[in-house]
């Protein structure tokens, strides 16, 4: 499934037009996907989603055309490599990088994406870019499948680490399986699947709990609150960055953020009146 499929399919089952994602999930790919519904997609451009983590298997021993199992095989090698060298080879594609996205990935090249100049039969070369990998952890080691957990930066893609992995031991590499576990603050634990939600249309998170979740709150009292809902400043609150402001009775208000000595709204989630 596309993010789009996903988004298609939330919103028969909440029986709502607004719906919205934050950020893609490759067709291969399972686990997060951040999505906005109804007032929560207000909050969608407004998320920290620049660190992700994934579960991944990574297969030597054969690169592919799209660095990942659903790629034609380009070359093939015996798997003889020792834990040592893997290790050094891990460690290569760990910390500050300069990767190079698979060339089926969804970056821009002179305002088209670069697996649709793929499929029209182009050559793509996508120039390398910084990321960083502050994770990338062996797990288990099965003949030539490594099962491995990845944190990294937005834009990293986990099938160039697979290919970059299998090219730096000499042996060829490819993406079978990737899961992401978390993006920005949400994980597996704020997740519901799809049929889960078919049986029971309830969110994950409610507005208030996702913006506690996703960023720092702040109280205010009901005199404030009101002058909030109608997108007055409040006096600055010493919190770094956006920040959710919450009523007395536990409603988010809006997002807002510090300049100066007074804090301006963001994004008012719960106008006066509503």
């Amino acid at each position: 499934m596309t993010s789009h499929d996903v988004v298609s399919r939330l919103r028969r089952i909440l029986r709502t037009r607004k719906v919205g994602h934050a950020g893609t999930l490759d067709p291969m790919a399972t686990g997060v996907l951040v999505c906005g519904v109804d007032r929560g997609t207000k909050l969608l451009g407004h998320l920290a989603l620049d660190t992700k983590a994934y579960a991944a298997t990574i297969r030597l021993g054969a690169s592919t055309t799209t660095d990942d199992a659903e790629g034609e095989v380009l070359a093939e090698s015996p798997v003889d490599v020792s834990d040592e060298a893997m290790a050094a080879g891990i460690a290569t594609l760990t910390g500050d990088i300069m990767q190079v996205p698979s060339s089926v990935s969804a970056v821009k090249i002179d305002g088209q994406r670069a697996y649709a100049r793929v499929r029209a039969g182009e050559d793509v070369v996508i120039p390398a870019r910084p990321v960083t990998v502050s994770e990338f952890t062996l797990l288990e080691r099965r003949g030539a499948d490594l099962d491995v957990v990845v944190s990294c930066t937005s834009g990293t893609y986990v099938r160039a680490l697979a290919r970059d992995l299998g090219a730096g031991l000499g042996v060829g590499g490819h993406l079978t399986a990737l899961r992401r576990t978390r993006v920005g603050p949400f994980d597996l634990t704020h997740a519901r699947t799809l049929e889960q939600l078919e049986a029971d249309p309830a969110l994950s998170l409610d507005l208030a709990g996702a913006v506690a979740t996703a960023f720092p709150r702040r109280d205010v009292d009901a005199s404030a609150a009101v002058d909030v809902g109608h997108g007055k400043r409040l006096a600055a609150a010493g919190l770094p960055g956006t920040y959710g402001v919450f009523a007395p009775d536990g409603r988010v208000l809006a997002l807002m953020a510090d300049a100066g000595e007074l804090a301006k709204p963001v994004v008012v989630l719960a106008p006066a009146g509503s």
